[in-house]
C-alpha cells in the first residue's frame, strides 16, 4: 500500500474516533458497546505488508488481526488477497469499518457526509463483513473499494496450532506473485502400468510467457492429496523428516536430510521422503506438461499433485490434484515340487524377479534341500502364507520342517546380484533317506606347503561316517585365467562336464569317528612352477555329486 505520514496516527485516531463524531447523535449503549470492541480489535491489529507474501502463525482457538488502509487516492481500483492454509483448515475473514473515511482524517463536511457517518454510527456496528472463508484450501479475494477504508483480516485456527501465507497486492498491473492456472486446471491419467502411471496437464501461462523462470513439480503420495505446496511440505515435516522450505525449487542436495534421497537425471530431479509412514517423491522436471512416474508398486492407490513454480519468488499455485491406481501384478508361474525330484533353476539377476515353486505335504515332517550352483541366491520358504525360513543360501542348504498333513509350502527363490544366478532344489519326506550325500563339516580343500614340490602337491579333506565315493580331478591354468574359472565355475556341474585327461582318482573311504574322518592324496606328474585347480567330488547312494570347494595350487619352480 502507500503509506502515508498518519499511519503513525492511525492507533490514535482510531482510539479517539468517538470525538471525531461530536456533532453527531451518540449510538445507543449496545451499539456503543458493539462499537468499543470493533475499535479495540481494530487498534489490537498488525499492518499487513502491500506486494510481499507474509507467513503468518496462528494459535489454536486464538484469532489474529491484520488491517491495511486503502487511501481516497487508490478509490475504485481492486486489490487481491490470497491465502494459503499450510496444515489443517482455517477461518478467516475480511472486515472494512463503515466510517473509516472519517477516521482517515476526511472532514464531516456537508449534510452528506454528516448523512453518511449518522447512518454508520446508527449501526448496530461499525464493521462489516465482507468476506469469511473456513477450509484448507487456497483462497483469492478480489475487492473494489467505493472509497476510502480500512479492512481488516481475522484468522483462526479451531484445530490446532498451524501456519500460512497471506499475499495482499494493491497494484494489479504488476506481475502476479503467484503462476498462473490454465483454464482446466485438472490433471490427466493417460497411462497406468503395474509400476508407471502416466501424466499430463495443460500448460500454465506463465509457462508460455516467462519459460526461463517457471517449473512444474509433482508432488507422488500414497495418502491424500495437497491443495498447496506449503500444506505438502508441512505433512512431510510432521512425518518426522526435516524438510528445507522450498526444498523442491531450491534444487540443491546440501538441503538434504538423511531420510531423503536425490536423484537427478535427463535434468529431472527427484527427492525422496521416506518415513515409516511411507515415501514421498517431489520430482521437479522443467516445463515439460507429460510425465510417467517410474518406479511405483503394483496395485497401490497413489496420489499426484503438480505445483507450477516461479522460480524467483518461490511462489507455486497448485493444479487440481488427482489418483491413480497401478495394475496388480500378475499372478507369479509357480512350480510343483515332487517328492524326491531335483530341479535346477536358473534365476535373472537383472530383473531381480522371483521364482516360485510349490508343495503340498503328504508327511507331517519334510526336508528341503537347496544346493547353489552359481551366484548368490536368497530363499524365502512360507508355510499357509506365514515365513518359516528367510536367508542368503552358500553351498549346500538343508531345511528341515514340521507341519501337518496338507500344508502347503511356497519357496520364493531370486538372485542377489546382478548377474544369473542357479540353485538345485529337492524336497522329500524326513524319514527319506535324502537324494544328497551325507556331508563333512567342511567342503574345503587343504593344501601342505611343505609337501610341494616341483613336480607333486599333497591335497587333504574330510570325509563322513557313511562310506561315500571320492574322486579328484586336476586342470592347469594360466596366471590370467584364475579369476574366470573361479567365477565361472557351476558348483552343482560333476565331473561329466570334465575332460576325462583332467580325472586323477577314485577311491572310498569313511570313519566311525569324525576326528579321523580325514584322508590325504599326493598327486604326482605336475609341470614346475605351474598353477594347478583341484577340484574334489563327493558321490552319495544316490549317485548325485557334491562338489567341495575348489583349490588352487602352484608347484615350486625349483626343487
Amino acid at each position: 500500500l502507500k503509506m502515508s505520514w498518519f499511519w503513525f496516527y492511525l492507533p490514535l485516531h482510531l482510539f479517539m474516533a468517538p470525538c471525531l463524531c461530536h456533532s453527531i447523535k451518540a449510538p445507543t449503549t449496545s451499539s456503543q458497546q458493539s462499537y468499543k470492541t470493533d475499535l479495540f480489535n481494530f487498534y489490537h491489529s498488525l499492518i499487513l505488508a502491500d506486494g510481499k507474501e507474509t507467513t503468518i502463525h496462528l494459535l489454536k482457538d486464538i484469532p489474529k488481526r491484520y488491517y491495511f488502509v486503502v487511501e481516497e487516492g487508490r478509490a475504485l481500483a481492486p486489490f487481491t488477497i490470497t491465502v494459503t492454509p499450510c496444515d489443517v483448515p482455517i477461518e478467516w475473514s475480511i472486515l472494512v469499518h463503515m466510517a473509516s473515511a472519517s477516521f482517515l482524517g476526511k472532514d464531516a463536511r456537508g449534510d452528506h457526509d454528516i448523512q453518511e457517518v449518522s447512518k454508520s454510527q446508527r449501526a448496530p456496528s461499525m464493521v462489516s463483513t465482507i468476506f469469511n472463508y473456513k477450509g484448507n484450501s487456497v483462497e483469492t479475494y478480489v475487492g473494489m473499494p467505493s472509497h476510502a477504508a480500512l479492512y481488516m483480516l481475522e484468522f483462526l485456527s479451531t484445530e490446532r496450532d498451524t501456519h500460512i501465507t497471506v499475499y495482499l497486492t494493491t497494484d494489479t498491473s504488476s506481475a502476479n506473485l503467484y503462476p498462473e492456472l490454465p483454464m482446466d486446471p485438472r490433471i490427466d491419467v493417460i497411462g497406468i502400468g503395474h509400476t508407471t502411471v502416466t501424466l499430463t496437464w495443460k500448460h500454465s501461462p506463465s509457462v508460455l510467457q516467462h519459460r526461463e523462470n517457471i517449473q512444474y513439480c509433482l508432488l507422488v503420495n500414497e495418502k491424500h492429496n495437497y491443495k498447496s505446496l506449503c500444506a505438502a511440505e508441512t505433512a512431510i515435516r510432521s512425518s518426522g523428516m526435516k524438510l528445507p522450505p522450498t526444498l523442491a525449487l531450491s534444487l540443491s542436495p546440501y538441503l538434504l536430510e538423511p531420510q531423503q534421497v536425490m536423484i537427478l537425471s535427463n535434468s529431472e530431479l527427484s527427492i525422496i521422503n521416506k518415513a515409516s509412514s511411507g515415501e514421498v517423491r517431489q520430482i521437479c522436471m522443467g516445463t515439460k506438461n507429460t510425465y510417467t512416474v517410474p518406479n511405483l508398486s503394483p496395485s497401490i492407490q497413489y496420489y499426484f499433485d503438480v505445483f507450477v513454480v516461479n522460480l524467483l519468488t518461490n511462489a507455486s499455485a497448485a493444479y487440481t490434484g488427482t489418483f491413480a491406481r497401478t495394475l496388480e501384478e500378475p499372478a507369479p508361474k509357480v512350480t510343483e515340487l515332487k517328492d524326491g525330484k531335483v530341479i535346477q533353476v536358473v534365476l535373472d539377476g537383472k530383473k531381480q524377479k522371483f521364482y516360485h515353486l510349490q508343495y503340498q505335504a503328504r508327511h507331517k515332517k519334510i526336508q528341503l534341500t537347496f544346493q547353489l550352483c552359481h551366484g548368490q541366491v536368497q530363499v524365502h520358504i512360507t508355510k499357509n502364507g506365514k515365513t518359516v525360513a528367510l536367508e542368503d543360501i552358500s553351498g549346500l542348504r538343508y531345511f528341515l520342517l514340521k507341519g501337518k498333513l496338507l500344508d502347503t509350502y511356497l519357496v520364493q527363490l531370486r538372485s542377489t546380484e546382478d548377474s544369473n544366478s542357479s540353485v538345485k532344489v529337492q524336497v522329500s519326506p524326513h524319514f527319506h533317506k535324502p537324494l544328497f550325500p551325507l556331508l563333512p563339516e567342511s567342503l574345503k580343500i587343504k593344501s601342505f606347503s611343505k609337501l610341494r614340490t616341483c613336480n607333486s602337491v599333497t591335497i587333504a579333506w574330510l570325509g563322513t561316517q557313511e562310506e561315500s565315493k571320492y574322486c579328484v580331478y586336476k586342470k592347469r591354468l594360466e596366471e590370467d585365467q584364475v579369476w574366470m574359472d573361479l567365477q565361472g565355475a557351476d558348483r552343482c556341474s560333476g565331473p561329466e562336464s570334465r575332460r576325462k585327461s583332467e580325472k586323477v582318482l577314485c577311491k572310498y573311504f569313511y570313519d566311525i569317528n569324525l576326528q579321523r574322518a580325514v584322508t590325504t592324496e599326493t598327486i604326482n606328474g605336475l609341470d614346475a612352477g605351474t598353477l594347478y585347480l583341484f577340484d574334489v567330488y563327493l558321490f552319495g547312494p544316490s549317485g548325485i555329486p557334491i562338489r567341495y570347494h575348489s583349490k588352487i595350487v602352484k608347484t615350486r619352480k625349483k626343487c
